[in-house]
């Protein structure tokens, strides 16, 4: 007979082995899913602001569905789309010789899209990590690259963002035998969750350190068509970078398409040809409606520019309020982040030790989400993606965040 619970004991010693599902942690943002729900529970007839949801709160532009629409119907965009079509590639090129001045790539042997840059960072460690093998990343930060590094038997050293260092990676305080084993550096700029951007300085010492430690770039653009101050920058603009690495940009938060899955790795071809090779045994490609939809995103870049007088309108917004109640908030240089420091107490009541613990009382006292990042110093990340219909009614939501902070008293 066979043993009714043998397929618990066959779980891969990466998600835990024969413990898999056993462990009472809970990963944060699940967390914060069940806060909110507990906290509408039991104030029904209460408004639940959400800050800490990480994507656009409205749909993609007309012009963009409208394309979706078209190109469905249409049966020669039915089958397979593999490693993508052409047509997107050459898009990719153009948008980045248009909106970042990288005038250098070739559309054929330099660009590939993927579904998403979550995938797309998943594959690296696959392409690169042996046991023992090193990927550096910074924290806090997105963990996919991070994650599948561990799971390939490789290690993870993490650099911290600090408040002194522009939220940038201390590249010299890396430990020379941390330098030798490391074959992947991951960098996202503008940052998720502080806001920051990277400055050409700071790209010109990634190129010179990655060629001196023979360490591929792995640059996480996400965000970067969102920036507040001048002309946003890549790092495939700097001289060299394309020797040593790839960057990754992605249509969800630059043209409200986070859920179409879509985006593109541009840079090194023989980076690209070791991700394409990898990314043809993991999927077969987006759906090609999908992609064409995303060239008309990227020939129509007016739609990021709409999208960022938004969010900086709603940023500016969101600094005068937490800074109004005690915060030391500040416009972030990219993404729809605001990074402030968690507050120590509230006068004559409770402390916080974490910012988590501040996360958790908002939402539970206070009914406003946000997200706790806990690990180089104590932070809170507020995104300016909150549902709002018009500019009268986000003024109307930060008054009520400013009314529900004011009555706290808060410590810092």
């Amino acid at each position: 007979m066979v043993e009714e619970n043998y397929i618990q004991s066959l779980f891969a010693e990466r998600l835990g082995g024969e413990n898999f599902g056993k462990g009472k942690e809970i990963y944060k943002f699940e967390k914060i899913k069940r806060a909110k729900r507990a906290a509408r529970g039991r104030n029904p007839g209460v408004e639940l602001i959400d800050l800490g949801v990480g994507e656009p709160d409205e749909m993609a532009f007309p012009g963009v569905v409208k394309t979706m629409q078209v190109e469905c119907t249409k049966p020669e965009n039915r089958g397979y789309a593999d490693n993508g079509i052409q047509e997107f590639k050459d898009a990719a090129a153009r948008y980045m010789e248009r909106v970042y001045s990288v005038s250098d790539i070739d559309p054929v042997n330099e660009v590939l899209h993927s579904i998403g840059s979550k995938s797309a960072l998943s594959m690296f460690p696959a392409i690169y990590i042996n046991r023992g093998d090193t990927t550096l990343m910074t924290v806090p930060g997105y963990p996919v690259l991070a994650t599948h590094t561990l799971w390939y038997d490789g290690e993870v050293y993490r650099m911290p963002l600090k408040e002194e260092n522009g939220f940038l990676p201390d590249l010299e305080s890396i430990p020379g035998d941390i330098k030798k084993r490391a074959k992947l550096l991951y960098l996202n700029y503008p940052n998720n969750p502080t806001g920051a951007v990277a400055t050409r300085g700071f790209y010109e010492g990634v190129v010179r350190f990655a060629k001196e430690n023979r360490v591929i770039v792995v640059q996480d653009a996400a965000y970067a068509a969102l920036h507040y101050h001048g002309r946003p920058l890549s790092f495939l603009s700097i001289p060299g970078a394309k020797d040593v690495g790839v960057e990754i940009h992605s249509l969800s938060k630059a043209f409200n398409m986070t859920g179409w899955r879509l985006g593109f790795v541009a840079g090194n071809p023989l980076v690209l040809s070791g991700f394409g090779y990898v990314k043809d045994n993991f999927d077969s490609g987006q759906f090609i409606a999908i992609q064409k939809s995303g060239i008309y995103a990227l020939e129509h870049t007016e739609i990021t520019d709409a999208i960022c007088e938004k969010y900086k309108r709603r940023l500016m917004m969101m600094v005068d309020v937490f800074n109004s109640v005690g915060f030391n908030a500040r416009m972030p240089g990219g993404s729809f982040y605001l990074y402030v420091r968690a507050p120590k107490g509230i006068r004559g009541g409770k402390r916080f030790k974490l910012a988590e613990d501040f996360s958790e009382y908002l939402i539970t006292e206070k009914l406003i989400s946000t997200v706790p990042w806990d690990d180089a110093g104590h932070y809170i990340r507020l995104s300016a993606t909150f549902v709002a219909n018009g500019e009268k009614e986000e003024k109307r939501v930060m008054e009520e965040v400013r009314k529900r902070l004011s009555e706290m008293g808060l410590e810092f």
